[in-house]
């Protein structure tokens, strides 16, 4: 079945949002991320800082678009094109000054510097524009999803800001794609003119080869004729110009002898 592509802007809600517990927000999508930040002690002997993850979370309620005409569910929104959380809060806690903890921690090379915690979240009441395939389960909800072929968007954008954008990247595609027909014409063209005058080299080469060997062989013939007719002449095949069977330029320095 062909899939059913819409496209819906409205405001994000849910029945049971969720409390975001550092921004105070409300939300349908939560992500929380813990990082231990330290100074260690590298082989240079000087401090230098760094960090780890401690811990990454996520929590989403199911949520709905509102319109005003009603309401549409959105699922996999966080797998879809232009979605991204907003920063709800950003904490750094330093860490407790034990004496014993710091001790120990010193003699590992590390020196504790606190926890960062990063939380982001999707709003209540933000307003949204999602483009996908709409379907209807067995009560009769309307949701909105990831098509198995076609576009699947989640942004903040309006629909109007998603068409400019993607006729933008159409300009460049066609640009580039006009730029790389260019360049391979080009290619093709420097292949043939190079095909052409090798073929056109060995040409003249062996145009010299052939009337070099006619000359020599003119003149052994009439140096035959004349040994000939003093006695002293012997038959001889026709005799080859002294070329380097390489280069054919070049009158040759070496010969093969076969044993």
């Amino acid at each position: 079945m062909i899939p059913i592509i819409v496209t819906i802007s409205g405001r994000v809600g849910s029945e049971t949002p969720i409390n975001c517990r550092h921004s105070g927000l409300r939300g349908v999508i939560v992500e929380g991320t813990a990082e231990q930040h330290f100074l260690k002690h590298n082989d240079a002997g000087s401090w230098i800082q760094d960090s780890a993850l401690m811990l990454s979370m996520c929590k989403e309620v199911p949520w709905y678009l509102d319109d005003e005409t009603g309401r549409v569910y959105v699922v996999g929104a966080r797998g879809a094109v232009g979605f991204a959380l907003t920063v709800g809060s950003e904490v750094f806690e330093e860490s407790g000054r034990s004496i014993v903890r710091g001790t120990l921690d010193y003699l590992q090379g590390l020196k504790m510097l606190g926890v960062k915690r990063i939380e982001q979240v999707l709003p209540t009441g933000s307003s949204l524009t999602v483009v996908g395939e709409a379907v209807k389960d067995d009560i009769g909800t309307i949701r909105i999803q990831k098509p198995q072929k076609g576009p699947f968007y989640v942004s903040p954008k309006s629909i109007d800001q998603l068409v400019s954008n993607l006729g933008k990247w159409a300009r460049w595609y066609k640009y580039a794609s006009f730029g790389l027909t260019i360049f391979g014409v080009f290619l093709i063209t420097k292949h043939a003119i190079h095909y052409y005058l090798e073929r056109r080299r060995r040409w003249e080469l062996r145009r010299r080869v052939l009337a070099a060997a006619a000359k020599r062989t003119g003149s052994d013939n009439e140096d035959s004729t004349l040994k000939a007719e003093n006695g002293t002449g012997t038959n001889q095949d026709c005799v080859m110009p002294d070329l380097c069977v390489i280069c054919l330029e070049q009158e040759y320095n070496a010969v093969f002898i076969q044993l």
